[in-house]
């Protein structure tokens, strides 16, 4: 994960870097231009390929994937357990480019729609002692876990900014692009074993919490190579 932010913030000074000394603001026509292009960011890595449809549109299709594991990530007050967590977001999609504006062709505004074949949140609480009831002493594994999960599979349609041109003047650039998905209701279900298996019952609250969470910002640097 620290790789992954410096990665990820080198990454947008040397897209600032660029914008700054991107004096060649004229518009050039996109049609039949074609390009590949890398990207790192908010939703994980992944890649594209681009090609110009019309003067001012380009169109663009790629995946991108994003599985993130982590283990106690916070406490509960006066439970000592251990926490898994674990995000794993996949997804295949189709964008459109377009320039409106020809003195600042380094402006694009995209959609599209993107499909999240898997878009899942887990988290497991285990608790990490013996519980004692009077005499009766019982094991981790006889008290059991919580398992909290969320998922939003299924089409997603995306609309956002971008910035730098669509293809590149020589044979490299660095664009970005900001915007955000909205995701499909949420299904939650909340699984409990051993003496925790009540909280099982607790789904259909869980469900409700959560489900105006649809919104996914994302923040995309993108390395594009002209073919």
């Amino acid at each position: 994960m620290k790789l992954f932010r410096c990665t990820l913030i080198l990454s947008l000074i040397l897209v600032i870097q660029q914008l700054k000394a991107q004096n060649d603001s004229s518009f050039v026509s996109l049609l039949n231009k074609k390009s590949v292009q890398l990207n790192v960011g908010t939703q994980g890595i992944g890649a594209e390929f681009i090609y110009g449809v019309l003067p001012e549109l380009a169109v663009r299709g790629g995946l991108n994937f994003i599985p993130i594991k982590a283990n106690d990530v916070f406490k509960i007050s006066g439970f000592n357990s251990t926490s898994n967590v674990a995000a794993d977001f996949y997804n295949i999609h189709a964008f459109a480019d377009y320039v409106p504006f020809k003195n600042a062709a380094w402006f694009r505004m995209v959609g599209g729609f993107s499909y999240f074949f898997k878009a899942k949140g887990n988290l497991r609480v285990i608790p990490s002692d013996d519980y004692k009831y009077g005499d009766l002493v019982l094991t981790e594994d006889q008290i059991g876990y919580v398992d909290l999960s969320v998922d939003w599979r299924g089409l997603a349609p995306y609309l956002g900014v971008a910035f730098a041109h669509t293809f590149p003047r020589k044979k490299f650039n660095i664009n970005v692009d900001v915007g955000t998905y909205y995701l499909s209701k949420p299904e939650a279900k909340v699984v409990g074993t051993g003496l925790l298996e009540g909280n099982s019952s607790q789904t259909s609250q869980l469900q409700n919490n959560i489900k105006d969470y649809r919104w996914l910002p994302t923040v995309q640097i993108n390395f594009n190579f002209k073919l």
